[in-house]
């Protein structure tokens, strides 16, 4: 059996969606259906989390054991609360760092999935749309670079919410999280690097 290990914030846990259709959850679904064994993820995440925040959340679970693969999303209430680059690159690669160590050393096992841009949906009416997705981009690039860097995988799935992030059907009723629709996007992508890596077909 293999074991999951999900780490993030709104976008992990799935904000007014059911549980079953988180990405993370979905990710497994698409899996199973590969005839690979995965039990249900491991979840650590809440809506707001910041890096230093899903940090302190870790060291509170203490979790003691390692997973087949994990999953790292988080950089958001960063970018929404006007915090630096700077501290986001610093954080970001200790919470890289512990995801390697939660899947047992092995860099390659570890997928970073990217911010979204929450500029583009109703919600964001009347804000900075381009300043938004200008401080997302960064965001994105640095942990591109550090999660390469590290030699772990990176999704981008940025793209797809800036396509999808104005249409109601993949959006929850709160207009700025997605949808189990949105999430399936996610989840497809995410899910196709896991059966690679793993040699699954």
């Amino acid at each position: 059996m293999f074991t999951y290990l999900a780490l993030g914030d709104s976008y992990t846990i799935g904000e007014q969606v059911p549980f079953s259709e988180n990405f993370p959850s979905q990710a497994v679904s698409i899996l199973r259906k590969h005839k690979m064994e995965v039990i249900d993820p491991v979840i650590i995440a809440t809506t707001g989390w910041t890096t230093d925040e899903l940090q302190a959340a870790i060291r509170e679970k203490g979790l003691k054991e390692t997973f087949s693969f994990v999953s790292l999303l988080i950089g958001v209430n960063n970018q929404y609360r006007g915090r630096s680059l700077e501290n986001y690159t610093e954080e970001f690669t200790q919470l890289l760092t512990q995801a390697i160590h939660f899947a047992n050393g092995h860099t390659d096992k570890v997928f970073v999935l990217s911010i979204p841009d929450w500029g583009v949906t109703p919600f964001a009416e009347g804000k900075d749309h381009a300043q938004i997705a200008k401080e997302i981009d960064d965001y994105n690039s640095a942990a591109e670079k550090i999660t390469l860097s590290h030699k772990c995988h990176f999704i981008d799935i940025t793209d797809s919410t800036r396509l999808n992030g104005k249409k109601d059907d993949f959006l929850a009723d709160d207009k700025l999280h997605p949808s189990g629709k949105e999430y399936a996007v996610w989840a497809e992508r995410l899910s196709a690097k896991v059966l690679k890596e793993f040699k699954i077909n």
